[in-house]
């Protein structure tokens, strides 16, 4: 079974622009630095979408058993 899992060690996270429904640039990072990033995009692309996330990590919960 893989279950998505918020993992308190990793610490980056994911910018994305959106047109629309499609991602058209994604950027993981530190949280400062992704903080940047996403200002940057947000005066850049001034009508569009940008959003902030934390990365989320795949985990086999079989394979943690093992």
């Amino acid at each position: 079974m893989t279950a998505l899992v918020d993992d308190p060690r990793q610490a980056d996270r994911r910018v994305r622009v959106w047109f629309g429904e499609h991602v058209i640039a994604e950027y993981t990072a530190e949280p400062a630095t992704a903080i940047q990033y996403q200002a940057a995009m947000t005066r850049r692309f001034a009508s569009l979408r940008v959003t902030i996330e934390p990365v989320t990590v795949a985990v086999d919960k079989d394979a943690a058993n093992s």
